[in-house]
């Protein structure tokens, strides 16, 4: 199989790009699975607008330029201002400790057949252009699909987190203030 793991539209804002010494991740997660960072995956990747159209086709793996990589160069280039939203479609495998297999294992063990080939690309042009007329899905066989992790240090708050969030403060005030009293 050349596809092993694949995410659809992810958000752009939930990137952990990092600072500093901190080199950031890029998680997602099966049902009930750990957590895995898919930074060095290697694949197909598009990115959307908002509107989820697709407005770029890239590759990710050719030299240095991992998936991590080429999505973090996209929020500085000439697109910075051109999407939100993007799919991928990784070729490295997920090991049963939660990282992926290292490439050179990849390029070594890589074997596909015609027919496989064209039924994965297929399955990466429907999943992530979404044709109207076609009426069957990808066919990814074995394939996996993960969704992705919003990361806290990019993480939104709802009125709700935040309303949560002041009913705490005023019950560890309201604590605060009982002790003191005493």
């Amino acid at each position: 199989m050349l596809i092993q793991n694949y995410g659809l539209y992810w958000e752009r804002k939930y990137i952990h790009t990092g600072a500093g010494s901190n080199k950031g991740h890029f998680l997602g997660r099966r049902e009930n699975n750990n957590e895995i960072d898919f930074r060095e995956q290697i694949g197909i990747y598009v990115l959307y607008d908002r509107t989820f159209v697709p407005v770029y086709v890239g590759q990710a793996g050719n030299g240095n330029a991992n998936l991590f990589t080429r999505l973090k160069n996209h929020t500085k280039d000439h697109l910075s201002n051109r999407w939100e939203l993007f799919s991928w479609f990784g070729i490295r495998k997920v090991n049963g400790n939660s990282t992926l297999f290292v490439k050179d294992n990849v390029d070594k063990n890589f074997k596909c057949d015609g027919v496989s080939l064209l039924n994965q690309l297929e399955g990466i042009l429907i999943s992530a252009m979404e044709p109207s007329l076609n009426k069957q899905g990808s066919k990814f066989g074995l394939c996996c699909e993960y969704k992705q992790v919003v990361d806290d240090n990019v993480r939104e708050l709802s009125l709700v987190d935040l309303l949560d969030e002041i009913k705490e403060l005023k019950k560890q005030n309201h604590e605060i203030v009982k002790r003191i009293g005493r």
